[in-house]
């Protein structure tokens, strides 16, 4: 939970006078209801994401797709499914600032706190030549959000851009798998689906119980993330960058980290580069789709900034520019602060 968010419960229960009227014990009661869903809603987004994630790649590999294609697409998008459910749900429901504040946000996040954080515990070499290849791709698509953001909307034809753009890079994305066979991704995908042999009912069951469950909870973290909203009069897209952005990317977290330790460097920066593609391109494209959005001044001047230059610098660590690319413990500091000063530009902006 965000510092704001609980400096402002303290004061808010704080103000309240002695003796309440049931009015005011029903507005309590849905105050804890909405601290209730939020938590229960990550706590489930969280546990349904892995199961969707596991049953998914593990479907694709009795479905003939290959170790490579699994790792760059199903698992690489498969990461951001809490944000395109949490986002589709928030558009059809009129938030659109919760839509694009968990997108972008998330990109932050995942660029910023995970890779910050999971280099910091083991320091990541990317020698793959796919991801290499994509990390520009990332560039050019974080700068197409920043144009069609600059002009205060994204409307259905950006929206449906963005969803063309998805489309031929999944398209190229099955190019680059049959190009590069032995590409280091495709070892690491391997090892990591040998690691787990589940037959393929117990997969496609996970599959299905993970994609049920994502929708649920999406739904019970949106409904808590919109009520804490308007009660304290902190704006929807403050709520997207910050609660339900960290609450959806965490999943990508546990997955990098764990990944860095068995030392699948690969599959740790391929979460982040194919989540970021997905949030970007797909997340924002569905919500736009089903409802225009408009766009808040700050979302650019602030956080599409932050977003494209962190995006550049993880291209220029990542891309290894006369061998393989390194983020080092140094570098993960360094992106862990710049998490932490954006969360307090953040902080700062809400109380003024």
């Amino acid at each position: 939970m965000p510092p704001l968010l609980v400096l402002q419960t303290i004061n808010w229960f704080r103000s309240r006078p002695a003796t309440r009227s049931l009015t005011n014990k029903n507005t309590d009661l849905r105050l804890m209801l909405a601290y209730f869903a939020i938590v229960a809603g990550l706590g489930l987004l969280i546990w349904s994401s892995d199961r969707f994630i596991e049953g998914a790649a593990v479907t694709s590999k009795y479905l003939g797709m290959s170790p490579l294609l699994i790792g760059m697409v199903v698992v690489g998008f498969g990461t951001s499914m809490p944000e395109l459910v949490v986002s589709v749900i928030s558009a059809t429901g009129g938030n659109s600032g919760v839509a694009l504040g968990n997108a972008y946000g998330s990109n932050i996040t995942n660029i910023a706190l995970i890779l910050g954080m999971t280099a910091l515990v083991n320091p990541l070499t990317v020698n793959s030549k796919v991801l290499r290849k994509e990390l520009p791709v990332l560039t050019g698509c974080t700068l197409l959000a920043a144009w069609q953001v600059w002009d205060g909307t994204i409307s259905r034809m950006d929206a449906v851009v963005l969803l063309a753009v998805l489309l031929m890079l999944i398209g190229w994305s099955i190019w680059q798998g049959l190009l590069h066979p032995r590409d280091e991704l495709e070892a690491d995908m391997e090892r990591k689906l040998a690691s787990n042999p589940l037959p393929i009912r117990r997969a496609v069951i996970r599959l299905l119980v993970g994609l049920t469950t994502l929708v649920i909870s999406s739904r019970i973290l949106v409904w808590g993330a919109v009520e804490l909203a308007r009660r304290f009069g902190v704006s929807d897209l403050m709520i997207g960058l910050t609660v339900v952005a960290i609450g959806t990317s965490l999943p990508e977290l546990a997955s990098s980290i764990i990944a860095t330790r068995k030392g699948e460097h690969e599959i740790a920066v391929g979460n982040v580069i194919g989540s970021n593609l997905f949030n970007t391109l797909a997340v924002v494209g569905l919500a736009g789709v089903i409802h225009p959005i408009s766009v808040e001044p700050e979302l650019f001047n602030r956080d599409i900034l932050v977003m494209l230059c962190l995006t550049v610098s993880l291209f220029i660590l990542g891309y290894g520019w006369k061998g393989p690319g390194r983020i080092n413990r140094i570098e993960g500091g360094f992106l862990l602060v710049c998490y932490i000063s954006y969360t307090g530009w953040l902080i700062r902006t809400a109380l003024m």
